[in-house]
């Protein structure tokens, strides 16, 4: 099966819009706890509200820290 131009045109386009996609869901962040550590993160924290935890994920391991100590999330610009 072979492609016209306006296809192969279409399929880039499609593939640039999933990767735009994936690029503006990263949103590396930095966990301040109450104690003065600092962690970033690749991604933003999920903060779970029923749990009262922040789960984020490190070399390649997903990570809890209780809500209660930690004192700020930033986004890092």
């Amino acid at each position: 099966m072979q492609l016209t131009y306006a296809g192969r045109f279409g399929m880039a386009a499609v593939s640039f819009a999933a990767l735009a996609a994936l690029a503006a869901c990263s949103s590396p962040s930095q966990i301040n706890t109450r104690d003065g550590q600092s962690v970033s993160t690749a991604d933003r924290p999920e903060v779970d509200k029923d749990k009262d935890f922040i789960t984020y994920e490190k070399d390649g391991r997903e990570v809890q820290v209780n809500k209660a100590d930690v004192h700020s999330i930033e986004e890092i610009k």
